[in-house]
């Protein structure tokens, strides 16, 4: 692993590992694709789309949002306190970071389970197929953000935990986070929003 700063003093202008930002590009053209077709579905029923978005509890939507945005905030946060040493209220900020993430799982649970109830499953049609589909690549992709919490977290508490090996992994698992939470945004505005 390469150090904060390289060898002759320049400052690295990338967070993270080059690799993660591969991995970020990857997951955009793959969600990118995934859009394409919700609208494209989207264009040939129009009035099945608006007729099921009717159907979605906005409020919870942007409430969502919401927690997410503030969990982007605290991770950032955690980076930047960690890039100074204050590697206690970096993993304060890791502790936050992760209840924002179990309120917006806890809330998109109680979501689900409130269309299932009201007889909106995956197969009912194809606005709902897309919408269980799409939140619940976005579920999974949450549940494996906190394990890059868990490595921020095992970084900040570790001995190691000054190195610049541990800070790459900080940004790296930080970086993953933000795109999981710019993902949702986009989601948010499909689903939710454009009508």
């Amino acid at each position: 692993m390469t150090d904060v700063t390289e060898k002759a003093g320049r400052t690295r202008f990338v967070p993270g590992q080059p690799d993660m930002w591969a991995f970020v590009l990857f997951e955009t053209l793959v969600f990118t694709a995934y859009f394409g077709f919700y609208l494209f579905y989207r264009a040939r029923s129009p009035e099945l789309f608006l007729h099921s978005q009717a159907h979605l509890d906005l409020r919870i939507g942007v409430l969502n949002t919401l927690v997410l945005l503030l969990s982007s905030w605290s991770v950032a946060r955690c980076v930047q306190s960690s890039r100074v040493g204050a590697h206690r209220a970096a993993l304060r900020d890791v502790v936050v970071t992760a209840a924002f993430a179990g309120v917006f799982l806890l809330f998109k649970v109680l979501e689900w389970a409130r269309l299932v109830r009201m007889g909106n499953g995956l197969d009912s049609n194809d606005f709902f197929t897309y919408y269980f589909f799409l939140t619940g690549i976005h579920f999974v992709h949450l549940l494996i953000g906190f394990v890059a919490l868990g490595v921020i977290g095992y970084r900040l508490r570790g001995a190691r935990r000054g190195s610049g090996e541990s800070q790459v992994l900080i940004e790296t698992s930080a970086t993953y986070w933000h795109t999981v939470d710019f993902l949702w945004v986009l989601i948010f505005a499909l689903l939710y929003v454009v009508r």
